[in-house]
């Protein structure tokens, strides 16, 4: 039996770059990996406001950054 391949990276995460590097930590806080997409492209040529960026995490790690997004939502972390 093949075992799942299970590092590609997956979306957990989208909004506002300072949101995102938010979540960023939290889940670094939480031992989980993350990185954002797209953050570069707002830095350097657009308003921060003008792009959604998005947090990407191993799949392997998928599971426990979306509990820690749920927590930050429940205890009236912004939404996206």
């Amino acid at each position: 039996m093949k075992e799942e391949d299970k590092s590609k990276l997956v979306e957990v995460f989208h909004g506002s770059l300072w949101e995102a590097e938010l979540v960023k930590g939290l889940l670094k806080d939480r031992g989980v990996e993350a990185a954002i997409q797209n953050g570069l492209l707002v830095n350097n040529t657009l308003p921060e406001s003008a792009m959604t960026v998005v947090v990407v995490v191993n799949e392997a790690d998928f599971e426990a950054a979306m509990e820690v997004i749920r927590e930050r939502e429940n205890t009236g972390g912004a939404a996206d």
